[in-house]
């Protein structure tokens, strides 16, 4: 499908399901660009789950967003139970605006949603200059160190800073070894899930997503990434008003009520320390890529440079989205909501 299709598309099913056209057109970016970058799993696949939180009405089409600036620098937001790509933007947007003006910017999102890609946002602040750390937590999917309950969700980390080129330094990482969000496209579309990502409800590995679904994914670096996932949970949960300690709703399959998902956004200027910050980058990324190589491997690539060069690759092509997907993007914008 091409791409200008898409967006169009993504648009109008937002629309009938009724999103004002500006947070329509905000979901859409959001979900084309994770499709562009590689990461169809946060991408078209998403869009029924949304839809269908619309529908039940745990997710406000129309929301009353309120915005505190605490000083200068600090602000506190209630998106109401928005879609979380419309209280992360927003969030972000605040955290820049507010970065830009003192130096250094720090925004708390409550009664949010899922956002998609951390990385997404923290590519605006870095694009614009800037240095930024992102978090957000999520629904149950991994057991605490030492416990055989899940609580944490995957917990993503992201951090982003300017490189004095056009390709900012990007890291978007879950705390698990791989998303659940690609784990809950592979079950869509019938294919497996690599060995060692996730065990089943019996405790055993399992490659098949449907038992690793009802089962829990493993963290990265065992208790290190608990511990990171906990960490997780505290600053963007905790400290910001949003739901924490495994009360944060599955997107898919609990609509009880809304998520209170919270994100904390973390901006500030590259320079408030040393002024030759563009200097220091360059020779700093310049040194790790002229390291002796491994066999077979051709370049060090640094965070984010791969991930641009996709996007940069899948703008020129169309998008291509598996039948069954397809086939309920087709049915939500038949049944208009």
């Amino acid at each position: 499908m091409k791409i200008k299709t898409a967006k169009n598309l993504i648009v109008k099913i937002f629309l009938q399901h009724k999103l004002s056209l500006n947070h329509s057109k905000i979901c859409a970016d959001a979900l084309i660009n994770a499709e562009l970058v590689g990461a169809p799993s946060h991408g078209f696949a998403r869009i029924a789950s949304y839809c269908n939180r619309l529908k039940k009405k745990v997710i406000n089409p129309k929301p009353k967003i309120s915005v505190k600036n605490i000083s200068s620098s600090i602000t506190s937001i209630d998106a109401n139970n928005a879609i979380g790509f419309v209280g992360a933007s927003l969030g972000m947007s605040q955290a820049i605006k507010n970065a830009k003006k003192t130096g250094f910017g720090l925004v708390a999102v409550k009664n949010s949603g899922h956002y998609g890609l951390s990385g997404y946002y923290a590519e605006k602040a870095a694009n614009k200059g800037l240095v930024a750390l992102c978090f957000t937590n999520g629904p149950p999917a991994v057991a605490p160190h030492g416990a055989k309950k899940t609580l944490f969700g995957t917990n993503p980390i992201c951090f982003a800073a300017p490189t004095g080129s056009k390709i900012p330094f990007i890291l978007d990482t879950s705390i698990t070894l791989i998303n659940r969000g690609k784990i809950r496209r592979a079950a869509k579309i019938g294919s497996a899930i690599p060995l060692g990502v996730a065990l089943d409800k019996y405790g055993r590995p399992t490659t098949n997503p449907i038992k690793a679904l009802s089962g829990m994914q493993i963290p990265i670096a065992g208790f290190k990434g608990s511990g990171l996932a906990w960490m997780v949970d505290i600053l963007s949960g905790v400290l910001t008003g949003g739901n924490h300690g495994g009360k944060v709703k599955d997107p898919f399959d609990d609509f009880s009520g809304p998520q209170n998902i919270g994100h904390l956004f973390i901006v500030f200027k590259p320079n408030l320390f040393v002024k030759n910050y563009k200097k220091r980058i360059k020779e700093n990324i310049k040194s790790i890529k002229k390291l002796p190589k491994r066999t077979g491997v051709n370049e060090i690539y640094y965070p984010g440079e791969l991930k641009v060069k996709r996007f940069r690759i899948n703008s020129k092509k169309e998008i291509n989205i598996p039948s069954n997907i397809l086939s309920e993007i087709n049915i939500l914008n038949l049944n208009k909501g």
